[in-house]
């Protein structure tokens, strides 16, 4: 059952679930995000994350409005590295289309670097198909 998320509006912001049968975590990133959220929402994900020993992470974009890049110096400075200390190899980012929340993907890309194998796709089917090419390979 996934965890769902609700801003100060009662708007639901993000839903996340652990997928069993693929054996990744799924973030289902909706509307306009707040700095707030956006750590609220990245700190609630590793807990599935931990509780399942995921080294997978899909993290679907698709639905964020506006740039939310206010918080992608916290994702690679604090997130990031407790992410990976924690065990999690892989995240696949699927891009929003709208342009300023697509920018502001490119920068926390660019700021997470070599912490963690991370790609962006436009498309949910090429980055499931990266995480599941990713675990054949272990």
């Amino acid at each position: 059952m996934p965890l769902e998320l609700v801003n100060g509006f009662g708007h639901v912001y993000l839903t996340i679930e652990y997928d069993a049968a693929n054996h990744w975590v799924y973030n289902n990133w909706l509307g306009i995000q707040t700095y707030i959220g956006i750590i609220a929402g990245a700190d609630a994900c590793l807990h599935p994350l931990r509780e399942h020993q995921c080294a997978y992470l899909l993290n679907d974009n698709r639905h964020v409005l506006g740039p939310w890049d206010h918080a992608v110096e916290w994702i690679a400075k604090d997130w990031a590295p407790r992410a990976s200390a924690q065990g999690l190899t892989h995240f696949a980012q699927v891009i929003s289309p709208e342009a300023l929340a697509a920018t502001s993907g490119e920068a926390m890309h660019v700021g997470i670097g070599n912490q963690l194998q991370i790609r962006q796709f436009s498309a949910i089917e090429e980055a499931q198909a990266w995480l599941r090419q990713a675990q054949n390979k272990q």
